[in-house]
């Protein structure tokens, strides 16, 4: 009887082993097409760029000559492409510092302090999440121009700085919650003041937090293409989702040379999630680690 227990107990567990194994490697599977879905239209694109229109219609699939950079250099001798890059990196670049700096501030007051209509407010933050503010683009209009911001980096940066802040204090806020609390006591004994706990204690410790909310805007930032569209009408201003239109013209379209500035367009963000990839790894875990 005890043989065949243990016989049946082995058997069990040969199968839960199987079954684990099993069950591991379809989520394996599911997680490279995924990969593999994704990626498609990224390579395609980057494909496309050392291809002649020619080509990519006949041929799309197909690997290219990489040492053709005829596209690439059609785009940087025919467009202001560089200028387009410096305006994309500082309205964005100018637009997260603006988001990080007043989000943080809004979320430690939020999370730290009880006063009334502190729940209202956060709700308030948190129905920008809800509410497209492209519904809001003709009265923004009339602000900006009334304001003299209009076709000026300013209107973009307070659109994005608007767009991003609700996203940034609903991470933020919910973030500096699971923070003990206990380390702003401990620097209030020793005499710190509330601006010095916020930068020099918070700030540290919400890294991973601001990581994951600056990609969470960098991203619908950097590939707008709306509002460039409506607020900017000088071509010195233009970002690059705007400025690549120059291939698009109205009988034709050079698309070897606008997907090879697309691809240059796409290798900042990737470069920089790369190097920010364990930031954001940290802040998406933190909190199932607290």
């Amino acid at each position: 009887m005890s043989v065949a227990a243990d016989e049946r107990h082995g058997d069990r567990g040969g199968r839960g082993i199987l079954s684990t194994y099993g069950r591991d490697g379809l989520i394996q599977i599911v997680l490279i097409a995924n990969s593999v879905i994704m990626l498609f239209p990224v390579v395609i694109m980057v494909f496309s760029g050392f291809k002649t229109n020619m080509e990519i219609f006949q041929a799309p699939f197909r690997i290219p000559d990489f040492t053709d950079i005829g596209n690439f250099v059609t785009m940087a001798t025919q467009t202001n492409f560089l200028r387009y890059l410096l305006n994309s990196l500082l309205v964005t670049g100018t637009a997260l510092l603006a988001t990080g700096i007043l989000g943080i501030m809004a979320a430690y007051a939020l999370a730290r302090y009880t006063f009334a209509g502190a729940s209202f407010i956060l709700l308030f933050f948190m129905s920008g999440l809800m509410l497209p503010l492209k519904l809001a683009v003709i009265p923004l209009f009339i602000l900006f121009r009334d304001l003299g911001i209009l076709d000026s980096y300013w209107a973009l940066i307070a659109i994005y700085t608007a767009m991003g802040l609700p996203s940034t204090v609903f991470i933020l806020t919910g973030f500096i919650r699971t923070l003990p609390s206990e380390l702003e006591d401990a620097a209030r004994m020793d005499g710190a003041s509330e601006a010095r706990i916020l930068w020099q204690i918070m700030l540290p410790l919400c890294r991973p937090a601001l990581v994951i909310a600056g990609i969470y805007n960098l991203v619908p930032i950097w590939n707008d293409f709306f509002f460039p569209l409506v607020f900017i009408q000088t071509d010195a201003l233009k970002t690059l989702p705007q400025g690549l239109t120059t291939f698009i013209g109205e009988y034709s379209t050079d698309y070897g040379a606008m997907f090879a500035g697309l691809t240059l367009a796409a290798a900042p963000i990737t470069l920089l999630y790369i190097a920010l990839s364990r930031q954001f790894i940290n802040g998406m875990t933190s909190g199932a680690v607290k």
